[in-house]
């Protein structure tokens, strides 16, 4: 089965249905007019709301989660709840999992990556089911039969965030439950936090100590039993009672797209797919070594106005300037981190025990912050 491009609309093709891909449909909704014909392509029901899923073995409430039909209608786009399977660049053609095909003028990729456990003895967190995962252990520490943990992040990490968070608010649990818990965190960072810059490291630093909570840095983990964390270099070996790993990721390898190495989509400042006519791609699909829910919301935005300017629109389409927030909860009051980003590291950071940005929502995204906050109220 194949859609045919309309003749007086500009066909765009959303395909995702995350972060990078509802923002980029909430932007291109908000210029588009009648001059953009819209379709998302999202094989998920829901939209969950990824950001505050590490509270939820803590007791706290659940994250959100939200209907992708719903809001593929409140933005007047037509949803195909179907998965991506590869696309036909020369055709101008999206193949779904079922066969359809897709027709497009310009297509939006933001398909996710792919998360792999690094280590098969440790307990891999997925942020779509924590509470699941770790409800358990919390329960342990809560009734003193757990007495050190490791909290790692692998090589090739993912974003380091929620590991820190892991760490900070089981440290306080235990306290809160007066149990006696270490805490470690090994990470390969030079520093806390490096993608923030040098004065949020130091905070983070201040906090981690603070909060009893010792950390490696620049320390690359093997994990031979379920027991023992080895921290390279140096062959030190660390005895912990269970281990907490972050996954590795790597990207969707799209067929009809060349990848890196990792299958990650390489992309330029404007964030259009290197050599490829009307391609875009958004979010932890792209080569950018920096998985973040908010840089992936403004890739999304440059995507949707180099977009829209190729449709015809009067949008200005500007470079790529990334600015990344981070609320790094810690079971007592969170802090707040800004970076200015040039490559892979913060040039200028922020960091306070007050919000460093409008707002200070724990995902920071032009049109999807507001759009969820209006939902929420609803």
């Amino acid at each position: 089965m194949a859609s045919q491009r309309s003749a007086d609309r500009f066909q765009v093709l959303i395909a995702g249905g995350g972060v990078a891909a509802l923002e980029g449909a909430l932007a291109l909704a908000e210029v588009g007019g009648e001059r953009l014909e819209l379709t998302l392509l999202a094989p998920e029901a829901e939209f969950h709301y990824r950001p505050m899923a590490v509270v939820e073995p803590f007791a706290y409430r659940a994250a959100q989660h939200h209907s992708v039909a719903e809001i593929a209608t409140d933005i007047g786009a037509r949803l195909v709840a179907e998965p991506f399977a590869s696309i036909d660049v020369a055709a101008h053609v999206v193949h779904t999992g079922s066969g359809t095909q897709l027709a497009y003028d310009a297509v939006l990729l933001a398909l996710g990556a792919r998360a792999h456990a690094r280590f098969p003895h440790a307990l891999t967190i997925d942020d779509t089911r924590l509470d699941e995962q770790l409800h358990g252990l919390i329960e342990d520490v809560d009734g003193g039969y757990v007495h050190s943990i490791a909290f790692i992040v692998p090589a090739r990490m993912a974003w380091p965030l929620p590991i820190y968070e892991l760490a900070l608010m089981t440290a306080r649990r235990a306290f809160e439950m007066e149990v006696t818990l270490a805490t470690t965190i090994v990470t390969p960072e030079d520093r806390p936090l490096r993608v923030f810059g040098e004065a949020a490291s130091a905070a983070v630093s201040e906090l981690l100590a603070r909060a009893g909570v010792s950390i490696v840095t620049g320390g690359r983990c093997e994990v031979p039993d379920s027991r023992h964390v080895v921290i390279n270099p140096g062959d030190r070996t660390v005895e912990v009672d269970r281990i907490v790993s972050l996954p590795e990721l790597f990207g969707p390898a799209v067929r009809g797209l060349l990848s890196d190495e990792h299958g990650f989509i390489p992309i330029d400042d404007h964030c259009a797919v290197v050599g490829v006519a009307g391609v875009f791609a958004a979010g932890d699909a792209t080569n950018s070594t920096i998985k973040h829910g908010g840089l992936a919301a403004q890739q999304a935005d440059t995507a949707a106005a180099s977009i829209a300017a190729l449709a015809g629109l009067d949008v200005a389409a500007e470079p790529l300037a990334a600015v990344i927030h981070g609320m790094l909860l810690t079971g007592t009051e969170p802090l707040y981190l800004t970076a200015h980003l040039s490559g892979d590291r913060g040039v200028r950071s922020e960091v306070g025990a007050q919000p460093t940005w409008s707002g200070g929502a724990k995902l920071t995204a032009r049109h999807l912050g507001p759009y969820l906050e209006a939902r929420g109220e609803r």
